[in-house]
């Protein structure tokens, strides 16, 4: 009897028969790909493929082989060109070591990966240092004379060589804004605080530029500071109160001496203008005293000449002069009565309209 029939299809061990039973006697079989079962994987990859044969109409070993193939065409070609703008620079690399030709402004060609490129900002840049920077305690300083200072300042540079600004330096920004604050640091400490606070920072600037650039070129990092500018001086907001007190009155100071000053300099001008017109006048009337002495003096010797020649005559005549010059301002009249002037006639009268209207 066949083992099909036994037992409704049972093996002759008295195992279970039917479709989904082994002569054996095991259990029935799961069908692949059910929901309690693994995933069938060949159905899986089948079906993908025949979803790709529906999407490209040349099948999958032709058509979609062509596209990948344009797709990578393009993309190897996307990283083999770049552009360099007008204020930048680019530094090739092939195989990490940079080629000696500097990129200039423009499109370029570089076989990617093989070679790869690096670009570099050759325009002004500025570093900013101080509590605008990301670190708020970096512009706190010590000055000469013992004074806290929070100093806010930049500094520019240019980028003169972009193969050793990229690759002598590890991180060129940083070591720049380290240097610099340091040499800030270095001058402030060296000068009075008055001299950041007021007319003296152009030589701390001047000073700061030169150990900066200095320090960047012995580091040989391809940097050219162009400008050191002190943005802001003030100090810790702790003492800030306190420290605006002493300004004010150092101001006050300041300005009570100016005023001290100018009116020592108005007084003294003044006193040196009397001075120099006292000391004119008295020339002048030297001037004058020694003329008049010999004026006198030539007259004397011209009347002592006359006198030797004719006396009685220069005697009379120096008589009658100083008569006149005795009683011109005289009331009286002298009248010689030999003349026959008559008496009634008031002379005493006449002669005060004269004198009232000369």
């Amino acid at each position: 009897m066949p083992w099909s029939n036994q037992n409704g299809g049972g093996g002759p061990w008295g195992g279970g028969g039917g479709n989904n039973q082994g002569p054996w006697g095991q259990g029935p079989k799961r069908p692949r790909g059910g929901r309690g079962g693994p995933p069938d994987l060949e159905d899986i990859i089948r079906r993908g493929q025949d979803q790709l044969r529906n999407i490209v109409p040349g099948g999958f070993n032709g058509g979609v082989a062509v596209i990948i193939a344009a797709v990578l065409v393009v993309f190897w070609l996307f990283q083999c060109i770049y552009i360099v703008q007008p204020d930048e620079r680019g530094v090739e690399l092939r195989f990490g070591q940079p080629k000696e030709e500097i990129s200039t402004p423009g499109l370029h060609f570089h076989f990617w990966p093989m070679e790869t490129v690096e670009i570099v900002k050759v325009t002004v840049q500025q570093q900013n240092i101080g509590s605008t920077s990301a670190s708020a305690s970096t512009g706190l300083m010590l000055s000469g004379d013992q004074n806290i200072l929070n100093v806010e300042f930049s500094v520019f540079f240019t980028v003169i060589d972009p193969k050793a600004y990229l690759f002598n330096v590890e991180n060129p920004a940083e070591t720049l804004q380290q240097v610099a604050e340091s040499a800030m640091r270095e001058i402030i400490g060296r000068r009075p605080a008055q001299d950041a606070f007021r007319n003296n920072r152009q030589p701390i600037e001047t000073e700061v530029a030169a150990i900066v650039q200095g320090t960047m070129d012995r580091y040989n990092s391809g940097i050219a500071v162009t400008a050191v500018t002190i943005q802001d001086v003030a100090p810790p907001r702790d003492v800030a109160d306190a420290f605006e007190e002493v300004q004010r009155a150092e101001q006050d100071k300041q300005r009570l001496v100016e005023e001290a000053n100018q009116y020592a300099n108005q007084k003294l001008g003044q006193a040196r203008g009397d001075a120099a017109q006292i000391r004119e006048a008295a020339a002048a009337y030297k001037d004058r005293v020694v003329k008049e002495a010999d004026g006198e003096a030539q007259r004397f010797t011209a009347i002592n000449e006359q006198y030797s020649k004719a006396p009685d005559v220069t005697r009379k005549r120096l008589f009658l002069e100083t008569m006149e010059q005795v009683l011109k301002n005289s009331k009286k009249v002298v009248i010689d009565e030999k003349q026959g002037v008559v008496p009634y006639l008031p002379l005493n009268e006449i002669g005060k309209p004269a004198r009232q209207g000369g």
